[in-house]
């Protein structure tokens, strides 16, 4: 058994192009850290349905050169497969560590199968690469990021030619090709041949976010912004300026890009203290809203002032005030979001005589949606210009909530007093997450199989009148790991996470209100439900 790990470890170090990952697995081998080992080269990293994630290192159960020039090479394969030899891919980078070296590894795999491949000229929010893939009539893109993991992560994110993020079957057709790589010496990489964009493929994305906005709205209010570390600061702040807002007081200490993330545990605006610096600064300079972008700035996050202090709205709420904003600006064109999120929107929808469609979790499932206008999901990513982005977008997100924010601020109301409007005539829609983070992926499948095998027959209080498996897919959903109960005046989702160790139980309360003077009663009785649907879900569970 030792001695097979270690003959893995020496065929692959080998074969290793980059001198970093060879020093750590040489020190490995060295040592003879068996553990170590085993846990690097137990299998490999799955290629899925978000491409490629994980932990920064050597091996093949880690990111690398060795990892992703394999993934390249699947890709090329799978393309050309498909008869898409000579076609242009497009490639796309953040600002983490080996984003760059990863990005010039796929241009070179990609020249060196026969296709055409451009690269971004620097690190860019991952929506600029979207939005290339189609403006420049590419067969492929693929962005090198990790989004809002941890700072010793990184990702492979693969579009293909409509814009879209691959689903299934293309994700396990690519996995195959890949599987089928015997080394790495079969991999031509050229030193050069590929393309490096100049500004302009930039430029037509900034010309595009103008499309968004409408013309002669108030463009007034004022913003707090952070980049959280990551790649969004520049593009946002050509964006906001081609607007005509106020230029964005930014958090100094999270402007730059910092592969490190030194401010921040988790580089993720849902994450508890990453908003913290964007407060502060908010306290000393009192804007109309603040924003942050996650590292990749597919994201966007929104805080507000709640009485004395800020507070960051939830994404079903930003998910509802948008869709509002747009149903009162005369969108046509259909509403989408997936099944993790609030049910506000199709409310929102079905008022407005608007279709309304909901999809698995995911923008590549989302942005898919015939005739899409605007799609959202919970974990703070909208979608509101499809036809230029067709994936989540932190930069136009942002630029459409502060329209909203400076209309409102026209009138003398905020995004709040918006938010209590659509609750009285819809119910007061209040969504909550219960999330656990594994080291041990086992525990999650545990309460999968103990909720499927026991599952609970009331919540809170509340009869469970539909259970569903979603694993047999539905009439309008084809199959996925989860589960959902439909409660009376409630509905659960339970999923593992498809990007970290996470299990993830999406909670629903819908609560009666008649005027704006129940409005506090509602919000305390929607709090003590959702507190207790969660503490009950946990039991059942045994997490």
């Amino acid at each position: 058994m030792h001695d097979d790990l270690t003959a893995k470890a020496h065929a692959w170090l080998a074969e290793d192009p980059d001198q970093d990952t060879r020093a750590e697995l040489a020190k490995l081998i060295e040592a003879g850290d068996i553990d170590e080992l085993a846990a690097r080269f137990s299998g490999t990293l799955q290629f899925g349905t978000a491409g490629l994630r994980g932990e920064l290192g050597a091996g093949p159960m880690r990111m690398n050169r060795s990892v992703v020039i394999r993934a390249a090479a699947g890709l090329a394969a799978y393309l050309k497969k498909n008869g898409r030899t000579g076609g242009l891919v497009v490639v796309g980078y953040d600002a983490r560590h080996k984003s760059a070296d990863f990005a010039r590894d796929t241009a070179a795999v990609m020249t060196g199968a026969g296709l055409r491949a451009a690269v971004l000229p620097r690190p860019l929010p991952t929506p600029v690469l979207a939005y290339a893939v189609r403006h420049l009539g590419a067969v492929a893109g693929v962005e090198v990021t990790a989004s809002h993991n941890p700072p010793r992560d990184n990702g492979y994110k693969v579009y293909l030619g409509d814009g879209s993020q691959i689903v299934p079957p293309a994700d396990a057709e690519i996995a195959a090709e890949i599987d089928a790589i015997a080394s790495l010496n079969d991999v031509p990489r050229p030193e050069s041949g590929w393309e490096t964009l100049d500004e302009s493929v930039l430029d037509a994305y900034l010309a595009r976010t103008d499309a968004v906005l409408a013309a002669g709205s108030p463009r007034t209010a004022r913003t707090v912004y952070t980049a959280m570390h990551g790649v969004g600061k520049d593009v946002l702040l050509a964006a906001f300026a081609r607007a005509g807002f106020p230029e964005p007081v930014l958090v100094a200490e999270q402007a730059d890009p910092d592969p490190d993330f030194p401010t921040v545990a988790f580089p993720n605006p849902e994450e508890p203290g990453a908003m913290d610096l964007a407060f502060a600064r908010a306290r000393t300079t009192d804007p109309d809203l603040v924003i942050a972008n996650d590292p990749d700035a597919d994201r966007c996050a929104v805080a507000v002032k709640d009485g004395a202090d800020w507070r960051m709205l939830r994404g079903d709420e930003v998910g509802a005030l948008l869709a509002a904003h747009l149903v009162r600006r005369g969108a046509t064109g259909v509403f989408a979001e997936s099944i993790v999120s609030s049910s506000l929107l199709g409310r929102i929808a079905e008022k407005a005589g608007l279709p309304y469609e909901e999809t698995l979790t995911g923008f590549k499932w989302i942005a898919r949606v015939d005739g899409l206008r605007y799609g959202y999901e919970e974990a703070l990513g909208y979608c509101v210009d499809p036809e230029g982005v067709r994936d989540k977008d932190g930069i136009t997100a942002a630029l459409l909530i502060t329209e909203l924010a400076s209309v409102l601020k026209e009138e003398g109301r905020t995004l709040l007093d918006l938010l209590d409007d659509l609750a009285v005539e819809h119910g007061l829609h209040a969504t909550d997450q219960l999330s656990v983070r594994v080291q041990d992926l086992s525990v999650i499948a545990d309460a999968m199989r103990r909720l499927r095998e026991q599952p609970p027959t009331e919540l809170a209080g509340l009869p469970i009148v539909r259970a569903e498996d979603l694993t047999r897919g539905t009439d309008k959903l084809p199959p996925t790991d989860g589960l959902r109960y439909t409660l009376d005046g409630a509905r659960v989702i339970v999923r593992p996470s498809g990007t970290e160790p996470k299990l993830k139980c999406y909670l629903e309360v819908v609560v009666p209100v008649g005027t704006h003077a129940g409005l506090p009663a509602a919000h305390a009785s929607a709090s003590r439900l959702l507190a207790a649907v969660k503490r009950d879900l946990s039991a059942s569970a045994g997490i």
